[in-house]
C-alpha cells in the first residue's frame, strides 16, 4: 500500500512562491505516475500538474503553466511542486496523488486514474 505525505504548505503573499513536497512510502516509487491536484473551498478538486515515472514528460493545467514546476527524485521517493507568482484565488488544499497508469496529456487530469492520495497541505495566498 502506497502512502503519500505532502508538506511545505503555508501562508504566502500574492506574487510569492512555495515549494511543496510529497514523499511516498510502501511501494516502488519509480513505477508511479505522480499528479498534483488542489481543492479550494466550495469547489471540486482540480488538476494542477503531473509527471511521468521517468520525468520524461510533465503536464500542467492552463492556469498554472509557466508558473508551477513539477519534478521528482526517484532515489528519494519524492516529488516537488514549485509554485511561483501565486494568486489569492489559488488558496487551496494541495494534494499529491499517484497511480500506476501510463501518463499522457489526456489522462493527466483524470482523478480516477490516481489510486493513492495524500492528506493534502494547505496553501493560503493573501492579497
Amino acid at each position: 500500500q502506497v502512502q503519500l505525505a505532502e508538506s511545505g504548505g503555508g501562508l504566502v503573499q500574492a506574487g510569492g512562491s512555495l515549494r511543496l513536497s510529497c514523499v511516498a512510502s510502501g511501494g516502488v516509487f519509480s513505477r508511479l505516475t505522480i499528479g498534483w491536484f488542489r481543492r479550494a473551498p466550495g469547489t471540486e478538486r482540480e488538476f494542477v500538474a503531473a509527471i511521468t515515472r521517468t520525468s520524461s514528460s510533465s503536464y500542467y493545467s492552463d492556469s498554472v503553466r509557466g508558473r508551477f514546476i513539477v519534478f521528482r527524485d526517484n532515489a528519494k521517493n519524492t516529488t516537488i511542486l514549485e509554485l511561483h507568482r501565486l494568486k489569492p484565488e489559488e488558496t487551496a488544499v494541495y494534494y499529491c496523488a499517484a497511480g500506476t497508469f501510463s501518463l499522457s496529456e489526456e489522462r493527466a487530469g483524470r482523478l480516477n486514474d490516481y489510486v493513492y492520495w495524500g492528506q493534502g497541505t494547505q496553501v493560503t495566498v493573501s492579497s
